[in-house]
């Protein structure tokens, strides 16, 4: 008899168990969707200290996933620059999140490439899997309350006007 309870007792909290990671694993698989709140995360800058996403709420930010090895990140850099150089005293946030295995290899090409805004470093790629990369670079535009407004996937040449149009429409709301 006891032991009959104890089967049956385990055997519901293991049920509840396989419920619980069963919804986890699921909400941590959800894609990244336009007008759905930004996943929250915390990296290391380039610079050393972290930087939190949740942190930012109220600017308008544009997170660019990029990799060293990626020649179209490479050719968009400039842009970038320039769009930072331009906002980034109206209330705007430009955050590159580079998703190469070794930090030196960025902290290297950003400097090449001149890059001013800040780079964070996804070596583990934890925010690269909670933003669902499938393609490099990645683009997501957040809006002042942390909701995704737009989301580019890969680059070509004037996807920059796009994003100059989508910040500046943000900067305004």
């Amino acid at each position: 008899m006891i032991a009959n309870h104890f089967f049956h007792s385990a055997s519901r909290v293991l049920l509840g168990l396989a419920c619980v990671i069963g919804l986890v694993a699921s909400a941590a698989a959800a894609p990244v969707a336009v007008s759905a709140p930004a996943p929250d995360f915390t990296l290391r800058t380039m610079g050393g200290p972290n930087l939190r996403l949740k942190e930012q709420r109220g600017q308008v930010v544009l997170i660019n996933f990029w990799a060293t090895w990626c020649a179209p990140c490479r050719k968009e850099m400039p842009h970038l620059n320039q769009l930072y150089d331009k906002y980034r005293s109206s209330g705007f946030v430009l955050l590159g999140v580079n998703v190469d295995d070794n930090a030196g290899n960025a902290t290297d090409v950003a400097a090449k490439l001149g890059v001013k805004f800040p780079v964070l470093l996804d070596t583990d790629k934890k925010v690269s899997h909670l933003y669902d990369l499938n393609s490099m670079p990645t683009t997501v535009v957040i809006d002042r309350d942390g909701k995704v407004r737009y989301l580019h996937r890969g680059y070509q040449d004037g996807y920059e006007v796009t994003y100059d149009q989508q910040i500046r429409q943000l900067l305004k709301e």
